[in-house]
């Protein structure tokens, strides 16, 4: 039998392609701020490299938006690094920019930007599963002591793989605004055979981590995904405890969806409903998803309860033994003046 390290080093060599050599290299100037070579200069990108707890360092990018309301932290698939996917999460910021404009628009009748997504992107160094949940934490709270930004006003996407570590962190995070899952995978071996068990030597059971995720979540995937296929999303979106309404993609691939003009409508749509969710309806969703059916009862038998009233304080109370009154709950309290008055059905309507 395999030792736990070595099967997770053999899952790791099935599981991640990153390119190698890397398509960029991270060096500081002598203002002591962090580039990326072959990253084109921006003002607003931020360089940063992360200590994680298991030793390793995780490089991330920092798109910044002084206007922005919500982050996204995005992590991406096994086979790219940041170099290669820079472009498209400047264009991916470009179109949200664009997109939620037009909206607020429509609504509001302004021209102007009045807020927008900053994007946060992560890439492993030194890729494994457990590396990754490691990466994400530590970029997690980089983001909150560097950047002041609570889980509250955080969008988490993972796209393929990197659905892994944005589950494993999604679950551990209770106030998180939302979770967006691109192509994920139910497992890793899930994606190279179907199984209905669960295996010590599978990586990233996101089937059972999803089931811990409290916020609402976007699924989106392509119909003839041929590396991770649909049932992996559908299987996804069935298990959410608060899933939104899914996109899945008519002819769409596993790399190609932001080609599709419907991937970025229907994002934009989900992180608009973010913002405009209130910490009121979320505490409320909240209490609602956690209150237990009422038990019945079907004796009648004395209780103690505790009942309030718009014009007092509370009154604890104990329910008297009624053989005449068939009614569940006997007693309604009603307070007047300083009265109390009793059940209408066993007390004549004004008993005192």
């Amino acid at each position: 039998m395999l030792p736990g390290c070595s099967v997770s080093s053999l899952a790791a060599k099935f599981a991640f392609f990153p390119p190698e050599p890397p398509t960029y290299t991270v060096k500081k100037e002598d203002n002591g701020r962090l580039v990326a070579s072959g990253i084109p200069r921006d003002h607003s990108l931020d360089v940063l490299v992360v200590d994680t707890k298991r030793g390793n360092k995780v490089v991330a990018f920092y798109l910044r938006n002084p206007y922005a309301r919500l982050t996204v932290l995005y992590s991406h698939g096994n086979a790219a690094d940041l170099g290669q996917l820079y472009d498209l999460f400047v264009q991916l910021k470009q179109a949200l920019w664009a997109h939620l404009d037009e909206m607020r628009k429509g609504k509001n009748r302004i021209q102007v930007i009045e807020d927008d997504t900053t994007i946060l992107v992560m890439g492993p160094q030194l890729p494994s599963e457990y590396n990754t949940y490691a990466d994400i934490e530590a970029v997690y709270q980089c983001l909150e002591t560097e950047y002041g930004v609570s889980q509250e006003d955080l969008i988490l996407y993972g796209q393929s793989v990197g659905s892994g570590p944005t589950l494993h962190l999604a679950a551990r995070l209770p106030r998180l605004r939302g979770v967006v899952l691109h192509s994920a995978i139910l497992s890793g071996l899930r994606v190279v055979c179907h199984v209905n068990f669960n295996f010590c030597f599978d990586i990233y059971k996101n089937i059972n981590k999803i089931k811990n995720v409290k916020c609402p979540i976007l699924v989106i995937h392509g119909t003839e995904d041929d590396v991770v296929n649909w049932l992996h999303g559908n299987g996804l979106w069935k298990l959410a405890r608060d899933p939104y309404e899914p996109l899945w993609i008519k002819g769409g691939g596993h790399c190609n969806l932001e080609l599709y003009p419907e991937y970025i409508r229907h994002l934009c749509k989900f992180i608009k409903e973010m913002e405009n969710i209130t910490t009121a309806t979320r505490l409320r969703k909240i209490r609602q998803s956690l209150q237990l059916p009422r038990k019945s009862c079907n004796s009648c038998c004395s209780t103690t309860t505790t009942f309030s009233t718009d014009c007092c304080h509370p009154i604890r109370i104990q329910k008297p033994t009624c053989s005449g009154c068939s009614q569940t709950g006997c007693l309604n309290l009603r307070c007047c003046k300083g009265s109390v008055h009793f059940c209408d059905w066993c007390c004549g309507g004004d008993g005192q």
